[in-house]
Parts: C-alpha cells; sequence; structure tokens
C-alpha cells in the first residue's frame, strides 16, 4: 500500500516543481520548453494511470505486481533502453555540430527517453508479449 502513495507523492512532487518552473519562467520561455511542458503532463498521467491500477489492485487483494506485469515492463524497459541508446546518438550528433547548448540536449534527452518508455509500455501492454 505504501508504494502506492510514493507514486502519487512523486507526481505531486513533479507537478510542483514544473509550476514553479512554469510560472518563474513567466513569458521569457521559448518555443522548445513550451514544448517540453506538455510531454511532462503526459508522463505524469502515465504515472497516475500506473499508480491507480496498483491502487486499485491492492485494495481488492491482489498482489501489486504479477509475473505478466512485471515481463510487460521488463521488455518495455529493454525496447526502450535500445531505441534510446540511438536517440542520446542522434542528440550527440546534433551537439557536435554546435545547434544548441548541450543542457538543453540533455533535457530533451532525458524527456525523449521517458516518451519512448511511456510509447514501448503501450504498445507491448496492448499488443502482447509473445511466450518467448
Amino acid at each position: 500500500m505504501k508504494r502506492s502513495y510514493l507514486i502519487f507523492g512523486v507526481v505531486v512532487l513533479v507537478l510542483i516543481t514544473v509550476g514553479f518552473w512554469f510560472f518563474s519562467a513567466g513569458s521569457s520561455m521559448e518555443i522548445s520548453e513550451n514544448l517540453q511542458f506538455p510531454i511532462i503532463i503526459i508522463i505524469v498521467g502515465f504515472a497516475v494511470f500506473i499508480g491507480i491500477k496498483r491502487f486499485k489492485s491492492e485494495k481488492r487483494g491482489e498482489p501489486a505486481e504479477d509475473e505478466l506485469s512485471k515481463k510487460i515492463m521488463q521488455k518495455a524497459a529493454a525496447v526502450s533502453y535500445f531505441i534510446s541508446i540511438y536517440l542520446w546518438l542522434v542528440l550527440m550528433y546534433i551537439a557536435g555540430k554546435g545547434g544548441n547548448d548541450n543542457e538543453v540536449l540533455f533535457g530533451w534527452g532525458i524527456l525523449g527517453m521517458a516518451v519512448i518508455f511511456f510509447i514501448s509500455w503501450v504498445v507491448i501492454y496492448f499488443v502482447g508479449i509473445k511466450n518467448e
């Protein structure tokens, strides 16, 4: 039960931090920062979905994670890691060209990894895994 509450605590902390960032920047936000805000909200929504799913299963007396959910999470992590390697390769190429600051590219890399994990989890969750 405590792990379900931990997810919601992290979500609240992320929302508070993003709120401070959004309101402190004011009108000086660039286009790339305006694109990051909805991506963060989507990732937070994914975390809320996972938290509600775990909370409901714990209320029914089911285990928080069964074998299938662990396998889906493991497969999604493996696929997203593999794709994220190529994302970082592209970002290093962009950084080598001198187009953007390294801090901005680092932020986009972290957000990209989260989005890649989200997409791979959704695809594997709805398509399913083969009996490997």
